[in-house]
């Protein structure tokens, strides 16, 4: 039986031409954004999970450039402690010299005096964006580290903490370099020339020790640096696995729909056009 009133025909290509519309829709936009699940109505768990997922890799990437920024600050520590070992060791050579019987002290003593105002000036050149580690005292300086997150979504920072070695406060030697305070090499006293090859001796070592010290934060520190970077690539590739689009697959649907459209077309316009055959029996 043919109805003009109800066009079963007409409705169910109807039906199918929406349908085809609707996913011919979200294939285009597939291809236009480069995600399977762009909003929430795509899949709202998998979209939740990818939006705490991003806010991490944000999170990491901050801690990335904190780390660098405490790595710079820690490596111009290092250079300067550097330095100032290497004039400790000439000043070292000079004290050796001054044991000797046959040799110009007064000049020894100006060449050390000399080096003691070099090393005085890298202390207090040694800062990085107003932080000096050398010429400063007070609390261990923390560099933010990590980022976690635990099973219940509460998120807490690890920290690398840098202490302070004040070998300097602009009117005396500090710390490891208390022992150059009052090297004294102008003098003929045996015993003040061999206090002051003990003094030098100790002074050495201790501020080898400090550079050994920064050296080590530094590259812990570049360590840490460095796997922060993998790991905020390893999530974000993570997060293209969950929401980005296959897209051979969507240009290969997106085909097919269009060609699926141009039918279900033909089809409702076939459907349409049967209640006008029945025209012909009325004639």
């Amino acid at each position: 039986m043919t109805s003009i009133i109800t066009n079963t025909s007409a409705m169910t290509a109807l039906q199918t031409l929406k349908s085809i519309n609707s996913n011919l829709a979200s294939a285009q936009n597939e291809i236009s954004t480069g995600k399977t699940i762009s909003t929430a109505k795509d899949n709202a768990a998998i979209w939740s999970i990818t939006k705490v997922m991003e806010s991490d890799v944000s999170g990491i990437n901050s801690i990335k450039t904190a780390l660098d920024l405490g790595g710079s600050t820690v490596s111009v520590a290092r250079e300067a402690t550097e330095s100032i070992v290497k004039d400790l060791q000439s000043i070292q050579d000079l004290v050796v010299q001054a044991q000797a019987e046959n040799v110009d002290k007064e000049t020894l003593q100006t060449q050390i005096t000399n080096k003691m105002d070099s090393i005085r000036n890298y202390i207090s050149g040694a800062q990085f964006n107003g932080l000096n580690f050398l010429n400063t005292t007070g609390d261990d300086v923390k560099v933010l580290a990590a980022l976690n997150r635990d099973n219940t979504g509460a998120v807490s920072t690890d920290t690398i903490d840098i202490e302070r070695n004040q070998l300097y406060d602009g009117s005396a030697f500090m710390g490891a370099l208390a022992g150059l305070e009052g090297l004294d090499v102008d003098t003929d006293v045996a015993a003040d020339l061999q206090a002051a090859m003990t003094a030098i001796n100790g002074v050495l070592s201790e501020t080898t020790k400090v550079a050994s010290y920064y050296g080590a934060k530094e590259a812990q520190i570049a360590s840490q640096s460095e796997f922060m970077g993998k790991l905020s690539d390893a999530m974000t590739a993570g997060i293209g696995t969950l929401v980005d689009a296959d897209m051979e697959e969507a240009s290969a649907r997106l085909t097919a729909l269009q060609t699926q459209q141009q039918l279900g077309i033909q089809a409702l316009s076939i459907a349409n056009q049967t209640p006008q055959n029945i025209l012909a029996l009325f004639r």
